[in-house]
């Protein structure tokens, strides 16, 4: 039920095509005199209705030596209430027939339902309740601890990607907290306190930090009117700026290597450091989606017809890209090798690739079949309330606003061939890269 927000080549597309759909969300945006923030998306085709809270504070806002405390406290939100006991927040949503879950992400926390229209101010009542009234014990802390940490375990330990993803991110950042993984350091996790997660709780959820996604059969000035009984009767507190350190120019080049038995084909990912929507260079960030759209968004991408249809090297090749991060990102590459091709000449293609990139640039056909296919995808998430809200409030969450969203289109649109020149210049720096290999156990 609880987990960590993943996002994989496919899903970051998708999410990044999705804002397109703000422009037919037509959001109602009102702000609670407790400084909570309010998007309201009405769509009447079923009587049913997503609510989500998202809280600004993630994993990169962990205190130093507290790491995994964030996706901890959401693990913990589902435990008991001043009013509710231990269970009841989960029973009372599965009795009226309703779906729960929750993520914790770099930058956000977020918790949702889905559920019949009629029980919205429910649900409000419900996650106001444990936005300020949480019980935090020892007898509910610790057994959670040892569900974390089994997490982590299946999540991360016991897979050889999954291992080297983490090592390999930690590699791609010198100074910034993205390089500490969202769940945590084990010896970490096990070391947090009682008091350590009371505190975390208690500087970060506040309603002043809290953006509300109401999608689906509702009215907005209905949904206004449930907000302030419910959300509106908290008060505001005082939250902390989120001071992020800076990450320094990059002058190394680094690659991760990982050997594992259980290993069955070898696999290679390169990841440059990269501005995002509101971090770094960020007149680059659309630029940047079309590129990895043209590189490797697809079976019709540059990559994937040049080594798997083509040249016949790679079983699959593939670009990343995430812009929606606070902060800065990654734009990446990987590939596959086909049986019987080593894994040097599968790598040498991608770098051919990227080398004509920055030799010539794209043409102008590839970067409208791009354009075409990101706002084509973006018209198959309209059809989600869930989606809806995701886009809305994570763009929130991560220092965008709603106007942002709506512009999507239009920019890229607006992307030419020189935009995607002058970024590929920027970031496809082999200094500011990592690289990882996974490998089959040496014989």
């Amino acid at each position: 039920m609880k987990g960590l927000l993943r996002v994989c080549v496919g899903t970051a597309v998708l999410v990044s095509a999705s804002v397109a759909s703000a422009q037919v969300f037509n959001p109602t945006i009102y702000t609670l005199d407790n400084g909570m923030e309010v998007v309201v998306v009405e769509s009447h085709r079923a009587p049913v209705v997503t609510h989500m809270v998202w809280y600004r504070v993630g994993s990169a806002d962990e205190p130093a030596g507290q790491s995994g405390i964030a996706h901890f406290l959401e693990h913990l939100m589902f435990k008991g209430t001043k009013t509710r006991a231990n269970g009841e927040f989960s029973e009372i949503i599965a009795r009226n027939g309703g779906r729960e879950n929750a993520f914790t992400s770099l930058d956000y926390t977020g918790y949702f339902q889905t559920i019949a229209s009629d029980r919205l101010e429910l649900m409000m009542g419900l996650e106001a309740d444990r936005m300020t009234n949480l019980v935090l014990t020892d007898e509910v802390i610790q057994p959670e601890k040892l569900v974390i940490l089994e997490e982590r375990r299946s999540r991360v330990e016991s897979t050889p990607r999954g291992i080297l993803s983490e090592q390999v991110t930690a590699a791609t950042y010198q100074n910034h907290p993205y390089q500490v993984p969202v769940i945590g350091w084990a010896h970490e996790i096990e070391g947090l306190t009682r008091e350590q997660i009371i505190d975390f709780y208690e500087t970060w959820y506040a309603p002043n930090n809290a953006i509300l996604v109401v999608a689906g059969d509702v009215d907005p000035a209905e949904v206004k009117e449930m907000a302030e009984r419910t959300y509106g009767q908290i008060p505001a507190k005082d939250v902390p700026a989120r001071l992020r350190p800076v990450e320094p120019p990059q002058f190394a080049a680094r690659e991760v290597v990982l050997r594992d038995a259980r290993v069955e084909e070898p696999n290679w990912t390169r990841r440059y450091l990269a501005p995002t929507y509101t971090g770094g260079a960020t007149e680059h960030a659309y630029a940047l989606e079309v590129l990895a759209e043209v590189l490797g968004g697809g079976s019709t991408s540059q990559m994937f017809q040049s080594l798997v249809i083509e040249q016949q090297v790679a079983n699959s090749a593939g670009a990343f890209y995430s812009p929606d991060r606070l902060d800065i990102s990654t734009f990446g590459l990987w590939v596959t090798p086909r049986q019987g091709v080593d894994l040097e000449t599968a790598v040498a293609a991608v770098e051919a690739e990227v080398s004509k990139v920055l030799a010539d640039g794209v043409s102008d056909a590839e970067i409208a079949r791009a354009k075409q296919r990101l706002l084509d995808g973006s018209i198959f998430a309209r059809d989600s309330m869930r989606t809806a809200s995701r886009v809305l409030g994570g763009a929130l969450a991560s220092g965008q606003t709603v106007a942002d969203v709506e512009a999507w289109p239009a920019r890229i649109e607006a992307v030419t061939a020189a935009d995607i020149e002058a970024a590929a210049a920027a970031v496809l720096q082999i200094q500011s890269s990592t690289t990882g290999v996974l490998l089959p156990e040496a014989s």
